[in-house]
């Protein structure tokens, strides 16, 4: 049977919609071209440019396995390297000839055995296969704050740093105690005239070192049998899975790790007992994201900075009046409050085969056998779609590990042999069925905390099993849960 010439669409030129361009070009896909919305890629390290953004995963485990950089000057990577470090991979492979940017799709439709694509400038395309990459957390979540729009001062989203504001000598109150509003605490701390953190929620916080590599260091790094070394990998996997397993049994070994690493840390370096017993969270470790800062905890009790847990009554012109009656008088207000984290390809209408409407199929929360694919939308895959696994680890090795599935999906329709594939409804409502009843026994379900993680019924959204059995299932698809494939030869 001939090869096919397909025409491939990637949806999105983040970190995911990146590696799809360089392994589709890899693999001789020639008809290809990655639409992205804004003017350049990057995806969250493009949006996100606040003050002390740095990503928890090690530095030489953020980047492609294919493609290791060197040059990182922290053990945690600055979010302005990262960016740097996508656009320099996106001309190293020849990307910026296949991307289309400022063009943001609206609209796909399954209509004569491909993908018809509409974008808002009024640009339309067909696919024959087509990659949503567009990413989890891109849509910013603004908290409901009654006179917020009255506010005199500077107010914005973490996710869209206002840069021609000055920050020295000024009055700043941050809301929201995620990774964000941790990173920018530490960040301010001591370098403005006030800083006020707004918690609602306690948070656990795992204690990690983020120094500088040197420049022999860096020269050393180039060697591949260093970098090797450095990277560790079999170590590195092995901490990931203990977290995982820790996140699925709270009684193993590793999750009883975290756990005292985060009490220890918060009894050794918060030295008020007040402050103290304000910043002691009433859940389980791992129930929320985990926190990784070096220095939150000294950054809160410099001369300066303030925690405020007293809960936010409104905003008044003037700063933010909390529910004991104090006016908090600011110049300056952050919204560190995270994202929508069901938005994905939303708000793109996606009709697929028959009919099938996206928005009715997520109607209770959204759905992707294996977070890949969905009954009657084929030839569509995701990159960290629902149920993907999400975590303190990276999802780089996520999304490489999904390609390696996605690839094999591809194979089949490019060969001829299978013209559409999609998952069964049986194949989808099985795994379904069998992740929800997992995630109930997770510590994100039994933890005793509200988190992002959690859908509109309180269901972990996650991926809820260790990390080995996700790698497992990327291998190689189980073929029986597609439709309209040819049963595979026994040697294939």
């Amino acid at each position: 049977m001939a090869e096919q010439d397909l025409r491939v669409v990637v949806l999105g030129a983040g970190m995911a919609g990146i590696l799809a361009g360089i392994k589709l070009l890899e693999r001789g896909y020639r008809d290809i071209n990655i639409y992205e919305k804004a003017d350049r890629v990057g995806g969250t390290w493009r949006e996100n440019t606040y003050p002390g953004l740095t990503c928890d995963v090690p530095s030489h485990h953020y980047t492609y396995s294919f493609e290791r950089n060197p040059d990182w000057t922290r053990h945690l990577p600055p979010g302005a390297e990262i960016q740097a470090y996508f656009e320099r991979t996106t001309g190293k492979y020849g990307l910026n000839e296949v991307i289309r940017f400022n063009e943001e799709a609206s609209g796909a439709e399954w209509r004569d055995g491909r993908w018809q694509l509409g974008f808002k400038s009024g640009r339309q395309d067909v696919a024959d296969v087509l990659i949503a990459a567009t990413g989890v957390l891109h849509k910013p979540r603004f908290p409901d704050i009654p006179g917020a729009d009255t506010f005199a001062g500077h107010l914005f989203h973490s996710a869209r740093w206002d840069h021609s504001v000055t920050l020295e000598g000024k009055r700043i109150g941050v809301i929201g105690n995620g990774s964000t509003g941790v990173q920018i605490i530490s960040a301010l701390a001591g370098k403005v005239a006030k800083l006020e953190h707004y918690q609602r929620t306690a948070q656990w916080i795992m204690p990690v070192e983020n120094g500088y590599f040197s420049e022999e260091e860096r020269a050393a790094f180039r060697d591949p049998a260093v970098m090797e070394q450095v990277l560790d990998l079999k170590g590195y996997m092995e901490a990931v899975e203990q977290y995982t397993q820790a996140i699925t049994d709270s009684s193993s070994p590793g999750s009883q790790h975290m756990a005292a690493a985060c009490l220890q840390n918060l009894e050794e370096n918060v030295q008020d007992a007040q402050l103290r017993e304000r910043l002691r969270p009433d859940h389980a470790p791992l129930c929320k994201r985990l926190i990784f800062s070096p220095d939150y905890y000294q950054a809160i009790q410099q001369p300066g900075s303030e925690l405020v847990t007293a809960g936010i009554e409104c905003i008044e012109p003037t700063g933010i009046r909390t529910r004991d009656g104090q006016l908090h008088e600011l110049d300056i207000i952050v919204f560190a409050t995270g994202f929508h984290p069901d938005c994905f390809m939303r708000p793109m209408t996606i009709t697929g085969r028959n009919g099938a409407n996206l928005e009715t199929l997520w109607k209770d929360r959204p759905l992707a056998y294996l977070a890949i694919s969905m009954p009657d939308f084929p030839n569509l895959f995701m990159l960290n779609g629902p149920s993907g696994p999400v975590g303190n680890f990276s999802l780089i090795d996520i999304a490489e590990n999904q390609w390696i599935y996605i690839e094999q999906l591809m194979d089949r329709i490019r060969s001829g042999e299978c013209p559409e594939i999609a998952p069964t409804v049986n194949a989808m409502q099985q795994y379904e069925t069998a992740r929800v009843e997992a995630a109930k026994q997770t510590v994100w379900y039994q933890g005793g905390c509200a988190s992002w993680y959690l859908d509109k019924d309180g269901i972990p959204s996650s991926w809820p099993w260790n990390y080995g059995r996700f790698v497992d299932e990327m291998a190689t698809p189980k073929w029986e849960a597609f439709d309209l494939c040819a049963p595979v030869a026994a040697n294939t």
